[in-house]
């Protein structure tokens, strides 16, 4: 049961971070940092980081457009999947 909260919290938080970095790909301060601080702390603290940037003007160009966002759902689901086998090998023993 233990090890079911830890995943979903992991999840949870990976799922949190993308949309940080959403937020934070209409700033300065771009989606990829904000999707990392949000890892690297917590999903709040990268929010507050990203919503303290400037917004991009309104003629700027996206820094990655979609490829961002393409990537981070990539590595949520690798992580998510790696979760997963990993408590599939724990149960399993």
């Amino acid at each position: 049961m233990g090890a079911l909260l830890l995943i979903f919290g992991l999840l949870s938080g990976c799922l949190l971070a993308v949309l940080v970095g959403m937020i934070g790909s209409r700033r300065h301060i771009g989606f990829g940092w904000a999707f990392l601080l949000s890892v690297i702390f917590t999903p709040f603290v990268g929010l507050i980081l990203t919503l303290l940037s400037e917004p991009l003007h309104a003629g700027a160009d996206k820094r990655w457009g979609c490829i961002g966002h393409l990537l981070a759902m990539i590595g949520m689901l690798l992580l998510g999947m790696i979760i997963f086998l990993l408590f599939a090998l724990i149960t399993a023993n």
